[in-house]
């Protein structure tokens, strides 16, 4: 049985966004990376947070999720980004490079329609800071077909934070639970039926 797929995206999550004031948050560290198609003379400047590695890791340790980046950052995300957090080589979603002037296109996130495809009909926990009430109402309609899905939608100016992975873990280990039940309760053995005649005097 696979566990659910954890969609991990890296902008307004691992990358959070400046805030008003263009500050991040001081847990973060400056890097200079060079995605594909960059000259080294080139780089992205990024920040990321290196406890956020440690608390990926615990969660994918417990084997109840099988992470997956689903980020515009395509195989950079592996390349690049998990290096620097200490993580190993993840699968990454292949999304297409769209021209677009907003995240929300269609009054959802652009991404959705690609994940739907990819996902089939696996269960998943996304993490992104982009949804919107229609990916919501996505997530739902997927989880009453028997596709559970959560969408957890971090502050992106702050990231992503410890009670967001908790939330992922405990969800995760809610739907194996239930996973692994409903077989028990589809071959639990039928009682045998009543004898009318037991403890009966026959003559």
């Amino acid at each position: 049985m696979r566990p659910p797929y954890l969609l991990l995206d890296i902008d307004g999550v691992l990358i959070p966004f400046p805030d008003v004031d263009g500050n991040t948050p001081p847990t973060h560290a400056r890097h200079d990376v060079v995605p594909a198609g960059r000259s080294a003379d080139n780089p992205v400047t990024v920040w990321l947070d290196p406890d956020h590695g440690r608390l990926l890791m615990d969660v994918i340790r417990t084997g109840l999720v099988t992470p997956v980046w689903c980020t515009s950052w395509r195989q950079d995300a592996t390349t690049l980004i998990g290096p620097l957090l200490g993580l190993p080589t993840l699968s990454y979603v292949d999304l297409p490079r769209p021209q677009i002037t907003t995240s929300h296109p269609n009054g959802y996130l652009w991404k959705r329609d690609h994940v739907d495809a990819w996902l089939g009909d696996a269960p998943a926990v996304w993490i992104d800071d982009d949804f919107t009430g229609l990916d919501r109402g996505w997530a739902a309609k997927r989880t009453n077909r028997g596709a559970a899905t959560l969408l957890i939608q971090p502050d992106p100016c702050a990231g992503l934070q410890a009670e967001h992975l908790a939330e992922a873990r405990e969800w995760a280990a809610r739907l194996l639970a239930a996973r692994s039940v409903a077989p028990l309760l589809r071959t639990k053995p039928r009682q045998p039926e009543a004898n009318p005649h037991r403890g009966v005097q026959l003559p």
